[in-house]
């Protein structure tokens, strides 16, 4: 592809974004919501004006990088130590009960020939592609809705920070099968080391922070060394601890979310994020689906896929919210947050296909439940909040 049609390529985009997201909005749903339907619209799906290059799977990759980094810099910390416990619970149910739910599926609708065979293996693996859980499109939803920052919404984000880890375990321990060099064990000291050196070096770069904030409060050095701090975080995380870049860049906000300039510089970065790589990104979701690859049989399974694979979110993370106390709203809320899937889903459904544990029919599946979870969270979670207003630590009813 010639470097100019990048250009070309990115304004269409946007374009079609601002004004579907427009739409969307004037439809009562997130603007979210609009721009993965600009995807969709401008590409190979329907009018073929946009085609999906490397370019821009990275403007996307820094899109989502961006976002999450944006997510932890407006995080509580305090509430998620509170809701830690919760969360935890969450995550687990959340990762035990699609993977169950998938696994059963495919038994049920393909059969298996026994434990360890496989058709076995491919039912478990299906299995763990439900269990991968992306809020990215959560986290834009609820910041629309002003929510991020309750109960629900903090919740969501510790719980997912986790399922991320699990998720990676179960991937290991799956694909471990086919690639007997690949060790569990190497994985959960990866994960734990990492998290540890965010620890470690968090602190230190806080102090670092919190003197230049002291010194040069309101200046544009504070979001510029913010995303190289978010940035160099994402790339730890993947490059040398094998743990997800979002995860990283979670981590860098939420070790500046304590600053007094958090807002700062959240407002300063949140501009390139909003005018363009968010927009990249969400748009990206509809431009990668190609639904050539459907006939009669796979819809079928598909559409069933897409059910079990939303509902066992819900079950699982919603039902264990139940449990640990949350109002049966904000149970709700809970389950249909976590029910997103994304990049995370496409990553393991890909490493399924290299190492022979997915078959390529199947693919279609996992991005009808992308794209559908994509579009409903945002809006299923609007029409929650407006049923019953969650109620913020500060007394106040939300907005």
């Amino acid at each position: 592809m010639e470097s100019f049609v990048m250009f070309r390529d990115l304004a269409i985009i946007l374009v079609a974004g601002k004004y579907l997201g427009l739409l969307a909005r004037k439809l009562n749903a997130p603007q979210v919501a609009g721009e993965i339907l600009a995807g969709l619209l401008v590409g190979p799906c329907l009018l073929n004006l946009v085609q999906p290059s490397d370019f821009l799977a990275q403007m996307a990759e820094l899109g989502v990088v961006l976002l999450m980094f944006g997510a932890g810099l407006d995080s509580n910390i305090d509430e998620i130590i509170k809701s830690g416990p919760v969360a935890l619970m969450v995550a687990l149910c959340g990762v035990v009960v699609p993977l169950l739910a998938g696994t059963g599926l495919y038994a049920v609708y393909y059969g298996i020939d026994g434990v360890g065979s496989d058709s076995f293996m491919r039912a478990l693996f299906l299995g763990c592609v439900l269990t991968a859980t992306s809020v990215t499109i959560t986290v834009q939803a609820l910041r629309e809705l002003g929510h991020l920052k309750g109960k629900v919404g903090t919740t969501i984000l510790s719980a997912a920070i986790i399922d991320d880890v699990l998720g990676i375990v179960v991937l290991t321990v799956i694909t471990g099968f086919k690639d007997p060099s690949t060790s569990i064990t190497d994985v959960i000291l990866d994960t734990v080391l990492f998290f540890v050196f965010a620890l470690t070096v968090g602190f230190l770069v806080f102090q670092l922070f919190e003197r230049m904030d002291l010194r040069h409060p309101h200046t544009r050095r504070l979001p510029i060394l913010g995303l190289a701090f978010c940035l160099m975080m994402a790339y730890i995380a993947e490059a040398l601890f094998g743990v997800a870049d979002i995860t990283g860049a979670y981590m860098a906000g939420l070790v500046l979310s304590k600053l007094k300039d958090s807002s700062y510089i959240e407002r300063r970065l949140d501009i390139s994020s909003y005018t363009i790589f968010g927009p990249v990104f969400f748009a990206s979701v509809g431009l990668s689906t190609d639904v050539s690859a459907f006939n009669a049989s796979i819809l079928v399974f598909s559409l069933v896929f897409l059910v079990v694979g939303l509902l066992s979110k819900i079950i699982g993370c919603g039902g264990t919210a139940l449990l640990c106390r949350f109002t049966p709203g904000d149970s709700l809320k809970v389950g249909v947050g976590m029910m997103n899937r994304g990049e995370v889903a496409l990553i393991v459904a890909q490493k399924g296909l290299a190492v022979g544990l997915m078959n390529a029919a199947f693919f279609p599946a996992v991005i009808m439940l992308i794209l559908a979870s994509a579009i409903l969270t945002p809006v299923i979670l609007q029409v929650l909040y407006k049923l019953q207003p969650e109620e913020h630590p500060d007394g106040l009813m939300g907005k």
